[in-house]
């Protein structure tokens, strides 16, 4: 890089080193000759590695080890204007030299990934450098090296709402503003679990992307709004025409669903993460952590309005937080049934799974409504529906730690037949065999089907129209929405 390139960067930071928190540093550095080098740099290493991360080709070691010093040079001339990564970023350059003097072996990201804490800085439009061998969620299965610059979305109403009620200490609220392959993907997180390293560590955060979150629901519920003939709110209407209110309504709805994960009455590890589980399970946490983010929501929202009726003269702040919390009670309702009933393919998919089950579950009681070949929701009455689906998955959870582990599994199926027809030729549906109930754990998930819950008629004929804007959606920013 040229003296001149390192100048511009430097350029741009204000004050003393030791302010760690403006936003303005790292303004504009994706254009910068420096990033889209390193961006290009890392692209072209992916080609070399294979799925773990190595590059087992001895051939291809000058070529990468060429590409490892214009990584470097990369973060180097980036650094000055990401002081708040210093210790990151010294630690990714000795990781990636380290790595190729190992001979491109499996990467170890270890050292840095320890030194990455960005849950210290939630500061709102705050930008970070990133760069990692890794898997990307709904993704690239493949460990590649992946290289990303992003920036913190940390509204005040969401940071009094952590502050005050929602202690979650690891989350991270971020937008993509350039990214390597592995992100022109489904991919929304950035896990740092999905980090090649030699030994797992004690994670300190995990971050999601509300930008590409707010952008795909605009978009799929826009759509799915003209096809069904769905009349929206005007508030709904005001939030999807706004891709920054979207964007604070989905940190809201993350922040809430991100800490349930390990708080209520919870089997051991409801996730069973290093356990092979039936996919209707993983369906039943999933929705439990997003039905509890729609009930906050609504006790959000009722108790600011009784303040405004009271008389209070509430902050602009207090008033956003009831703003988003509406929002959430939309983006739950509307994700679910639209965007996540349709989205991939019919494999074992826990996603699609819990979009059914809400939608079938409002129907069922009235709350959704598809007459005259038009969909409407009565909202008022959706809360108290939704809240009911919640109850009924919290007592199921409630009741598991006084069942045995299979005996659970039967339950939580129960309570998703309840409201949708199996497969006709499900195993499960008319009630596993003997010699199965008798067997090992791997016997009952053996027995689920890939599509054990098939999509109902309404939900297959949405799909064929609404399939391609969902496809539409794949490496989706705020820009493009």
């Amino acid at each position: 890089m040229s003296q001149t390139t390192h100048q511009q960067v430097t350029k741009s930071i204000v004050g003393e080193p030791e302010v760690l928190e403006d936003t303005t540093l790292a303004a504009g550095v994706e254009h910068s000759p420096a990033w889209l080098d390193l961006k290009a740099a890392a692209t072209e290493i992916q080609a070399l590695q294979i799925k773990d991360g190595s590059i087992p080709d001895a051939g291809a070691h000058e070529a990468a080890s060429a590409l490892v010093e214009r990584m470097v040079a990369g973060v180097e001339m980036l650094a000055p204007a990401f002081p708040h990564e210093d210790a990151y970023l010294r630690a990714v350059v000795v990781d990636l030299r380290r790595w190729r003097e190992e001979a491109f072996g499996v990467p170890d990201f270890l050292d840095a990934l320890t030194a990455f804490q960005p849950q210290q800085h939630r500061v709102d439009g705050l930008r970070h450098l990133v760069l990692f061998p890794m898997v990307t969620q709904n993704g690239s299965p493949d460990r590649h090296v992946e290289a990303l610059i992003v920036e913190n979305i940390w509204p005040e109403s969401v940071a009094a709402l952590e502050k005050e009620q929602y202690t979650n200490a690891l989350f991270c609220s971020l937008r993509l503003v350039d990214f390597t392959p592995g992100y022109e993907t489904n991919s929304a997180v950035l896990f740092p679990e999905t980090v090649a390293m030699r030994e797992v560590p004690r994670f300190t955060w995990g971050a999601i992307f509300q930008d590409r979150e707010a952008a795909r629901f605009r978009r799929v519920t826009l759509a799915a709004a003209e096809i069904t003939q769905l009349e929206l709110p005007d508030d709904l209407a005001e939030m999807l025409a706004d891709q920054h209110q979207a964007e604070h309504t989905f940190v809201m709805w993350d922040l809430i669903h991100d800490r349930t994960h390990m708080r209520g009455d919870l089997p051991f590890d409801p996730f069973m993460i290093k356990q092979r589980m039936p996919f209707f399970l993983y369906s039943l946490e999933e929705m439990r952590c997003d039905l509890t983010a729609f009930r906050e929501a609504v006790a959000i929202e009722e108790r600011t309005a009784t303040r405004l009726a009271a008389g209070e003269d509430l902050t602009e702040v207090e008033l956003a937080e009831g703003r988003h919390a509406r929002g959430v009670q939309y983006a739950v309702v509307l994700d679910r049934i639209f965007r996540f009933a349709l989205t991939g393919t019919r494999v074992r998919n826990y996603d699609g799974l819990g979009g059914q089950l809400l939608f079938a579950w409002l129907h069922q009681r009235h709350v959704i409504e598809w007459t005259d070949v038009k969909l409407h929701i009565d909202w008022e009455a959706a809360k108290d529906a939704v809240v009911a689906l919640s109850d009924a998955i919290n007592e199921l959870y409630w009741a598991s730690i006084d069942r045995p582990k299979l005996v659970h599994w039967l339950a939580a199926y129960d309570l998703v037949r309840d409201v949708l027809p199996p497969n006709p030729a499900s195993l499960w549906g008319p009630g596993l065999g003997r010699e199965i109930l008798a067997g090992p754990p791997r016997g009952y998930t053996d027995a689920v089907m890939d599509d054990e819950f098939p999509l109902s008629m309404f939900h297959e004929a949405l799909g064929k129209k609404l399939k391609p804007v969902i496809d539409s959606t794949v490496g989706i920013t705020a820009a493009d929405a």
